[in-house]
């Protein structure tokens, strides 16, 4: 099995639960005591976080490719980064490493692709659902129509994410909000919802949905988990 490097801190929160996943999916994948082989390279999200309110998307993206090369280095055959926030700066990673980049968005769309899902509801952080480096690839490489809640929603689903999630701070208030909003996006004609945020997870389950739940987190440690297996 291959070595899977991982980016992760932002938050921890979620990168344990990526820790969680590739361990379980290799698990059920090898049988035994096997588990993944894999590094963690966690970054100090509160750094990151100000880089992101002040819009210094350089800044982070000089950050990311620094840590992806740390793992490169340490011996990981593959890089992730354990949030689709900061795949904004995904480039700056890939030019920095020789080793392979899987990109989140991917996987993410081959599974709504497989279940014929062609408009979809994205619940994420603002920087995600407001900016092109995420729909965009949706719509340009996959040719999924991505969907985003109202301003005030998308304010609120972003309030929750720092404000609460990232501190593993899980209330019923809050996933109560997020129901309302699946379906209000239910209701704009979304087939499907995409949990863009790593740390939504950690809030809502497909038993918490109106609509089918692809939970990036699960589908990104899994995609990872596969490649490791079946390279030679």
């Amino acid at each position: 099995m291959k070595t899977i490097g991982v980016i992760g801190g932002m938050s921890w929160e979620s990168s344990a639960e990526y820790y969680r996943l590739l361990n379980r999916y290799a698990k059920a994948k090898l049988g035994g005591h096997h588990n993944a082989r894999s590094l963690m390279m966690t970054v100090d999200f509160a750094e990151i976080e100000a880089l992101q309110r002040a819009g210094e998307w350089d800044r982070t993206g000089t950050l990311m490719a620094e840590a992806a090369l740390q793992l490169q280095r340490g011996g990981a055959d593959i890089v992730l980064l354990a949030t689709n926030t900061m795949h904004r700066v995904y480039a700056s990673i890939e030019q920095a490493i020789t080793v392979p980049f899987l990109h989140i968005v991917d996987p993410t769309a081959k599974a709504l692709r497989s279940a014929g899902v062609q408009r979809v509801g994205l619940l994420a952080t603002r920087y995600t659902m407001e900016q092109s480096f995420y729909i965009g690839r949706l719509r340009d490489r996959y040719g999924i129509e991505a969907v985003v809640p109202s301003e005030a929603s998308r304010a609120d689903v972003h309030r929750i994410i720092y404000d609460e999630l990232c501190h593993g701070d899980i209330r019923e208030s809050s996933r109560a909000r997020y129901r309302q909003i699946i379906d209000e996006l239910a209701a704009d004609g979304a087939q499907a919802v995409i949990l863009g945020c790593t740390e939504i997870t950690l809030l809502i389950k497909p038993a918490d949905s109106s609509l089918p739940v692809f939970d990036t987190t699960a589908l990104h440690a899994e995609a990872a988990v596969n490649w490791a297996i079946e390279q030679p």
